[in-house]
């Protein structure tokens, strides 16, 4: 029980952090910032940093609510005084930072953290707004306090290049040289996290809250005030221990020397291992002292090493023990160390608004092959926000898409579309000056890659349209050449409507504005390049007349172009032609080619080539056709001979069919006269006949199979003397036939039905009946009806009997043979269903022939 209890401990302590984590996650924006009024103008999106004293300030990135202009919001939560017990620690601590912000918003320097909105104050929080920051120095050096776990992925292994560092440097120096020079103003406690990167990775100088003031009124000779260290006070309220110059440590004085010492401690920390500082104090004043007694001469090149050569000697002197001999802020920033390439360049980016045009035309022809040296992180963040403040200056930005565009082939796609789209696409959208369109054009395949499909609709398709009416052939051919690796993308409209219309103007235009013979071989190829892209109809409504409309006098190129065309549009499964175009299209218009005098041989035999695929084409699609025609015309011959066959004399003749007229008649305009038979026709009562005869055939294949009923329960006759009756019958019978003997053969157009005497019938068994009479169905359907015995003799047989009757019920409703006991009513006959029986001898003839029996036979037969 103990391990579940356990178990269940910790899974729900688990769910419990996770939904706390994310609940926090998600309201930590909205409570950043509760009450403050720096919540009217601006909108904290994500916690992204920290700095200042003891890392007291959270950092979130946000944006000005009226401009969506980019910015940083400082927070300082008042909850965070809660680690110091003393109130005066607490009210001291929160003084301390509000001098270093006032203080920072009456300065305004580049290297200087420019503050967009002052402090403020509510019972929470203090707040202040700035230019958009990226982090700290002391975060990126490793330091994360009160920055969010876990750690952001754009900070977290976040390593400095060696031109950051240099730039980064000569930006502090240069901050310095303006801290002291103009404003007179000592910092006193510059240290990683009094050290801001923006988000265009420039370092600005922060954390004013121990900057000292000049107190003298001699502008020669200022003077700054010393505040002594105090270890009892909270460490957040005085200057970084690790940072102090040996002067205002051992002598309680300061200066600017006090400020570059600093900075030379800061040099070493960010180039050590583990970015530790020469010395960690720990906030013991004592250990310090101690330390900087004997920080002088061999111990401070001994401990130089990690610093690069070429800055060991300058931060050598920058750590001097003695005040006078350290570099000043101005000194520092003209040291050999900072005559690289790659600060020039950014040095220049940096001072480029102090130009003309002319200055920063000749600076931008040479950048992009500096760019190649810089890191893609600096240029990407550091370089293209310079060049981008030129791209509202428009004579300017031919010279600035160059390097733009160069940075762009190394940016992954997500990068283009974050940092350097929405800053180029209002420059897609410019015509003049025309260079403009021409550098894009150069790079336009570049661009095809990188921006996404709505941009390539919007902007890039309107750009291509603009090349092709441009008077620049240089420009049209750069797009020609861009056109096919769209063409899929492109609605069917504006290739339609936009883009065909303006490649017919190049190709056919004439006179002055008649474009060179480069171009419009050039369009024809592009043309070639698109035609698989094109529905079946456009190529054939537009494409094809277009073709021969082409002006060519004979140039073996233009000619070349179009035979590449048609050798497409014939080959092509899609847009293959059909022998009806090449018949009476194409091969017009080419065999007149064949005898052209300006082709070659080799040009000459792709023509021929051409031509002859093409008629072999017609020949054998036409052949093809005739020859399914005539096996169409044979079968349809073939079935008006069967048919005038069937409806022959002979045949009709020879199926006993010759007495019917199959002449057209026509009715007496007489009601009430008989039937007149016209030459050449059927009766009226033939053409009744026919058509109940034809309706009884169809209604007789509509029918199911005949099959007979199972009968549940047979009926039980009664025992009577059958020797009796069937000799009593047979005498009948034989008496019958003998009266009809002379009949040779039976009419049975005519034949009428000979009454039966129902009171004769032999009384069989049901079973036995059925048996006999449905093994035999033809000799029912006889002239003269049949019945076999027990010892196969052929009898006649009485129809009236129950068994013939049963038959009659069975036969009757399937061939629909009216066989009534009326004489008089001839019976409906279908030529079709009684064509067999007429073509092959009845069992009546043949029985007709035999010698009827005696008496005496047949009761010899019977014993």
């Amino acid at each position: 029980m103990d391990v579940l209890n356990k178990l269940r401990n910790t899974v729900s302590n688990t769910i419990s952090n996770t939904v706390q984590n994310t609940a926090y996650g998600l309201s930590q924006l909205s409570s950043v910032l509760p009450g403050n009024p720096v919540t009217r103008e601006f909108e904290a999106t994500a916690h992204v940093a920290s700095a200042g004293p003891g890392l007291l300030w959270k950092i979130y990135s946000g944006y000005k609510k009226s401009t969506k202009q980019e910015a940083a919001i400082f927070v300082f939560e008042k909850r965070m005084l809660e680690r110091w017990s003393s109130k005066a620690d607490r009210e001291l601590v929160l003084e301390t930072l509000k001098r270093g912000v006032m203080q920072l918003t009456k300065l305004r320097h580049p290297q200087v953290l420019t503050v967009q909105h002052p402090l403020e104050e509510s019972r929470d929080s203090l707040a202040f707004a700035t230019e958009p920051v990226f982090a700290s120095l002391a975060n990126v050096l490793g330091n994360y306090e009160n920055i969010p776990q876990p750690t952001p992925i754009n900070l977290k292994d976040y390593k400095l290049h060696d031109i950051e560092i240099r730039y980064g440097l000569l930006q502090l120096g240069e901050g310095l040289a303006f801290l002291h020079g103009d404003v007179k103003l000592l910092h006193r406690n510059l240290c990683p996290e009094s050290i801001v990167i923006n988000i265009h990775g420039a370092w600005k100088i922060f954390g004013f809250d121990f900057c000292a003031l000049n107190q003298s009124s001699d502008s020669k000779q200022p003077s700054w005030p010393y505040l002594e260290y105090d270890s009892t006070f909270p460490a957040v309220v005085q200057p970084h221990l690790n940072y102090q110059a040996p002067e205002c440590i051992l002598a309680s004085s300061n200066g600017p020397p006090s400020d570059i010492f600093a900075l030379g401690m800061l040099i070493y920390t960010i180039h050590s291992s583990g970015h530790q500082p020469l010395q960690e104090f720990h906030n013991d004043l004592g250990k310090c002292r101690r330390f900087l007694e004997n920080f002088k001469g061999s111990n401070v090149s001994a401990k130089l090493l990690p610093i690069p050569e070429t800055l060991r000697d300058t931060v050598k002197l920058m750590l001097s023990h003695n005040p006078e001999l350290r570099l000043d802020a101005h000194q520092f920033i003209k040291i050999e160390y900072f005559t690289d390439i790659g600060v020039k360049t950014l040095n220049y980016l940096d001072k480029l608004f102090q130009w003309d045009n002319l200055q920063k035309s000749q600076f931008y022809k040479g950048l992009p092959q500096l760019l190649k040296q810089l890191p893609h992180r600096v240029v990407l963040h550091r370089v293209l926000p310079a060049l981008y403040k030129e791209l509202v200056n428009p004579p300017m930005i031919p010279f600035v898409l160059p390097s733009i565009l160069q940075v762009m082939e190394a940016t992954e796609v997500e990068e283009f579309r974050e940092h350097i789209l929405p800053n180029l696409k209002p420059v897609l959208a410019l015509e003049d000056p025309p260079q403009i369109s021409l550098v894009l054009m150069q790079q336009v395949n570049l661009l095809l890659k990188l921006c996404p499909m709505d941009v390539i609709k919007t902007d890039i398709v309107p750009m291509l349209l603009r090349a092709l009416e441009s008077e620049w052939e240089q420009l049209q051919e750069l797009c020609l050449s861009a056109l096919p690796n769209i063409v899929t993308t492109i609605d069917g409209p504006v290739i339609k409507n936009a883009i065909l219309p303006r490649m017919k103007k190049i190709c056919l235009s004439s006179g002055k504005k008649s474009t060179s013979l480069g171009i419009r071989v050039n369009c024809l190829l592009c043309l070639a390049k698109m035609l698989p892209s094109f529905d079946r109809w456009l190529v054939f409504d537009q494409i094809l007349p277009f073709l021969q409309e082409v002006p060519h006098s004979g140039e073996p190129a233009i000619l070349m172009a179009i035979i590449g065309i048609y050798r497409m549009l014939l080959t092509h499964s899609k847009l293959g032609m059909g022998k009806e175009i090449l018949a009476t299209k194409v091969l017009p218009f080419l065999l007149p080619l064949c005898i052209e005098q300006n082709l070659s041989m080799s040009q000459y035999e792709i023509l021929s080539t051409l031509v002859v695929d093409m008629i072999n084409r017609v020949t054998s699609e036409h052949r093809e056709a005739l020859r399914q025609l005539d096996a169409v015309r044979r079968e349809t011959q073939q079935f008006d001979q069967a048919l005038s066959q069937v409806v022959s004399p002979s045949f009709m003749q020879n199926n006993g069919l010759s007495d019917i007229n199959l002449t057209p008649q026509v009715s007496s305009p007489n009601a009430n006269s008989k039937t007149v038979n016209i030459e050449n026709g059927l009766t009226m009562e033939d053409k009744f006949r026919l058509i109940q005869q034809q309706e009884t055939h169809q209604r007789l294949q509509s029918q199911p199979i005949l099959t007979p009923k199972a009968i549940s329960q047979p009926v039980k006759s009664q025992p009577k003397d059958l020797t009796a009756t069937l000799l009593k019958n047979n005498l009948d019978e034989l008496n019958l036939s003998m009266s009809k003997a002379t009949m040779s053969q039976p009419d049975y157009l005519a034949t009428k039905n000979t009454p039966y005497k129902y009171n004769d019938a032999i009384n069989l068994s049901q079973s036995q009946s059925q048996s006999q009479f449905l093994t035999s169905p033809t000799q029912a359907m006889s002239n003269r009806p049949m019945n076999w015995n027990s010892n196969g003799m052929n009898v006649p047989m009485n129809w009236n009997s129950p068994q013939s009757m049963m038959w009659n019920s069975i036969i009757t409703p399937q061939n629909n043979m009216n066989f009534t006991t009326q004489p008089e009513i001839k019976p409906n006959l279908n030529f079709s269903a009684t064509l067999q029986p007429f073509m092959s001898p009845t069992n009546t003839q043949t029985n007709a022939n035999k010698p009827n029996s005696s008496t005496q036979d047949i009761m010899d037969l019977l014993s």
